[in-house]
């Protein structure tokens, strides 16, 4: 059982509802909702575009009294549950969310940066070449370009293309030749 002090506990939202949860709780009194986000540069059909998700899929979490709002924060909608083993439902440390807060800054997202570097694999996007898989081979600043070599055609090449034609790969191995 907990005490009837406001705690930070961790909650399981629908899929992909953790705004629309925060959004509800953050309309009840004496609950403090945290949510924390990132935002990244992801490749569509339709081209490169910016997209914002929370840091962990499917959680948030809030600091309310166990005792008086755990029914109201359990039905609030876009809340799946209120993460609970058996009969103990785990306290976060405020020291741990407010480690997440200090990190992730005053907005509560992190951007993760889509510069790139010399040697770094990307994906073209847009154009004749949209899809194709290259490596950074020099970054001109100035210009807002980069020159990339790639395997086109059963040969080499380097072509120039504007920063924002690539995007940064990650988990992808690529070797220079």
């Amino acid at each position: 059982m907990h005490d009837s002090t406001p705690a930070w506990f961790c909650l399981r939202s629908q899929p992909k509802h953790e705004h629309i949860a925060a959004a509800h709780l953050r309309q009840m009194p004496a609950v403090d909702v945290f949510v924390p986000r990132i935002r990244f540069k992801r490749l569509t059909r339709y081209g490169q575009v910016s997209v914002t998700e929370a840091l962990f899929p499917n959680y948030l979490f809030a600091r309310f009294d166990w005792h008086d709002s755990l029914r109201r924060i359990y039905h609030s909608p876009g809340v799946s549950e209120v993460v609970h083993f058996g009969t103990h439902w785990p306290v976060i440390p405020d020291e741990v969310i407010d480690s997440l807060r200090s990190s992730l800054g005053h907005h509560e997202v992190h951007e993760i940066p889509d510069a790139v570097s010399p040697g770094d694999p990307v994906q073209i996007v847009g154009g004749s070449l949209h899809g194709l898989h290259a490596v950074v081979s020099r970054v001109m600043p100035g210009t807002k370009r980069v020159a990339v070599l790639m395997d086109f055609l059963g040969r080499q090449s380097t072509i120039e293309l504007e920063i924002g034609k690539i995007i940064k790969e990650t988990g992808r191995q690529t070797v220079l030749r």
